[in-house]
């Protein structure tokens, strides 16, 4: 079972200042390459405080030249907010530069007050989608493509920047819907899913649909990898839980409140967490997810991954204004021992044969 971070970079408040965020998001990805994950994934989001990290293969690039061995992923690259023919040759010189790392997450995106300012309709998103995904394969495959489609035209065009792995880093779709679902096993790509904050039954409804969608492409369920996103937290200190529990459920607030097409904010920047229906109770939110003492979060992944059978659980990092030390002990105690623990009950690689393969913590 691979184990990833995925890095969101919130902003809860002016407290935290946006080169602090930042900076802190790297260090996590450093800290997640030394504790044993196999990959630090990056999100990308425009205009608010939801998450700070405007391009996801600029944080690549820049953790690229920090690590030497986990791979760096884009959680998501939003198609419809980019020319695809200028993102092929970012996509070629992040996989560049990080020697092959890269993991190309991409989605068609789902805040409306992001589109408007960058003058894309959202209602389109999906379609555009669909076809910048078109086009950034026959640039991928191609020496020299063209395209004639009802949203670009482009005349034949070489790419300079070609990617370092061949024929293109690994691809994977953020799948919403049964339609994304069956384009990610029709072409081969991998799947990114997330339960939210939901239990077990969400996680059966999740892997059903992963199978139909198989099944319509004649495809076998294991044919795409499935990276699970989750919120993950292990702690014996109830402080620590709740204010883990509190910084999830703000940023699933604002997540729903921009998922919504709706904003509020004083300043035009600063979202105000708004209570919604949507809300859990820590109580609920304890049941439901990978949270508590150490055997419990194993015992509760065990649960998810004999429902789901994903290949990769990717656990959420930093959340709003938690705290970042213990956020850096946190990833060390996965590395040191929920993975190892994950995997010996599976029957896979122990964690001390996988740190074997990694850079020694002293040495960065």
């Amino acid at each position: 079972m691979e184990f990833a971070t995925f890095i969101l970079a919130g902003q809860r408040g002016y407290h935290q200042s946006c080169d602090s965020v930042i900076r802190n998001s790297v260090k996590q990805a450093i800290v997640s390459e030394q504790a044993g994950f196999t990959t630090a994934w990056f999100a990308e989001h425009h205009f608010n405080n939801y998450s700070l990290i405007p391009s996801p293969l600029m944080m690549v690039a820049h953790c690229a030249g920090v690590t030497r061995t986990i791979r760096l992923g884009t959680a998501v690259c939003v198609l419809p907010l980019y020319q695809p023919q200028r993102l092929l040759s970012e996509i070629g010189f992040a996989d560049i530069v990080s020697n092959g790392r890269l993991e190309l997450g991409v989605g068609s995106g789902y805040q409306q007050f992001e589109f408007e300012r960058f003058g894309v309709d959202i209602n389109e998103a999906p379609a555009v989608f669909s076809e910048y995904l078109d086009i950034l394969l026959k640039g991928l495959h191609r020496k020299i493509f063209e395209h004639e489609g009802r949203y670009l035209k482009v005349p034949p065009t070489a790419i300079s920047m070609r990617s370092f792995q061949k024929p293109q880093p690994p691809i994977w779709i953020a799948t919403g819907s049964a339609h994304s679902m069956r384009r990610a096993y029709r072409d081969g790509h991998n799947l990114l899913v997330t339960a939210l904050h939901n239990g077990l039954e969400i996680m059966t409804m999740l892997r059903e649909e992963i199978e139909k969608a198989a099944a319509c492409e004649s495809k076998n369920p294991a044919a795409a990898k499935i990276s699970l996103l989750r919120c993950c937290f292990a702690s014996e200190d109830e402080t620590e839980i709740n204010c883990y529990l509190d910084n999830a459920r703000f940023q699933r607030r604002l997540s729903e409140a921009l998922h919504r097409r709706r904003q509020q904010s004083d300043d035009g920047y600063l979202l105000r967490e708004m209570p919604t229906q949507q809300d859990l109770s820590f109580e609920t939110m304890r049941e439901n997810l990978p949270v508590g003492g150490i055997n419990r979060v194993v015992d509760r992944l065990l649960e998810e991954i004999e429902i789901l059978k994903p290949d990769q659980i990717a656990i959420q990092t930093q959340l709003g204004d938690f705290d970042e030390k213990t956020m850096l002990r946190q990833i060390e105690l996965w590395g040191d021992k929920i993975i190892p623990a994950v995997n010996k009950a599976l029957g896979h690689e122990s964690g001390e044969a996988r740190k074997a393969r990694i850079p020694d913590r002293a040495g960065g």
